[in-house]
């Protein structure tokens, strides 16, 4: 059974301009002890379906369909109790820019161990510093009890990003989804994160969900790819394959547009802008931008074709896939 499973889910936002459709029936699962990447550039829509997961939508905006269940259990059934009893205990999230993520007038220490506190039964303060440091050392921190009595603004960006690891773990979830955990990290603190994070889930067993728009980044940790665009899911894959044999217009562009290491290979960027929310056109929402579109792609949505094992895109270019549906 799988840990997450999200079935057409939808998320608008109701504003003085109009209504922005920020998720489009976006669906997929994740498995336990598995690595998903969910990629595509920034307003795709990746952060907001997180959040919609979480049970993080505020007035002005709302879940307007779809079902969520993280291991069988039906997360929009929940009452505010409930939410509150799951979030941090059986699903966790670590947000984009930790330095701001973290209280800057409390303690490192306080920050980690109050949610261990708050959901393990019986724990007691010393039971709850013992974890976290432990926790800490796992992270490779040095000096992990010196780092429970400092504040978020005396560690580095690497550092927060490693505490906000550690708790979003205190407690072992089920799931932990991280959104963009390697913004503004340089190159080798980077590489140390992501051989941090496929350790973690060996020795965790949690699944991961990893938000991100760095294509190398989910080369290096994820097992398959959801590939989002306008707030709709165009593609999904197993890493290797995606990276072997893209399927979807917008998935090969993204690909075609990482730099490379030679000279003589020139920038090829994706010409046009992602829509906002507030203008997602008619039909597929890359037409405007793709080379490969025709008169179809404006007027409705392609349904999923089956291309292989695992892979599924949407797209009028697959319509003869081996079976459609979503």
């Amino acid at each position: 059974m799988a840990v997450l499973r999200i079935e057409d889910l939808s998320v608008a936002f109701y504003t003085y301009y109009g209504v922005a459709r920020a998720v489009n029936g976006v669906s997929f699962d994740i498995e336990a002890d598995e690595t998903v990447g969910v990629v595509g550039e920034s307003g795709s829509g990746k952060s907001v379906t997180a959040a919609a997961v979480m049970g993080l939508i505020a007035p002005p905006g709302a879940v307007t369909s779809g079902r969520v269940h993280l291991n069988g259990r039906d997360l929009f059934g929940l009452s505010a109790d409930e939410w509150n009893r799951v979030r941090g205990r059986e699903i966790t999230m670590c947000f984009q820019n930790p330095a701001r993520a973290l209280n800057p007038v409390l303690r490192i220490g306080y920050q980690i161990t109050r949610v261990y506190l708050r959901h393990v039964a019986g724990a007691s303060r010393a039971k709850a510093r013992e974890h976290a440091v432990r926790l800490l050392r796992e992270v490779r921190i040095p000096d992990a009890e010196k780092i429970l009595s400092r504040y978020p603004h005396q560690l580095s960006g690497g550092m927060c990003q490693r505490v906000m690891i550690v708790t979003a773990l205190m407690c072992d979830p089920a799931l932990l989804i991280l959104d963009e955990p390697t913004t503004g990290l340089d190159v080798t603190v980077q590489k140390q994160l992501l051989h941090l994070l496929s350790d973690l889930r060996r020795k965790t067993e949690a699944s991961q969900w990893l938000i991100t728009h760095d294509l190398g980044v989910v080369a290096r940790v994820c097992s398959r790819v959801v590939v989002m665009y306008g707030g709709r899911i165009m593609e999904e894959a197993p890493v290797d394959r995606l990276f072997s044999a893209p399927a979807h217009p917008y998935t090969r562009a993204l690909l075609v547009s990482i730099p490379q290491v030679s000279e003589r290979n020139l920038l090829k960027p994706i010409p046009g802008a992602v829509p906002a929310a507030l203008s997602i056109p008619p039909g597929c929402p890359f037409h405007p931008r793709c080379s490969h579109r025709m008169d179809v792609c404006a007027v409705a949505d392609p349904e999923f074709a089956t291309i292989g094992a695992g892979h599924r895109v949407a797209c009028y270019l697959h319509e003869g896939g081996e079976s459609n549906g979503s």
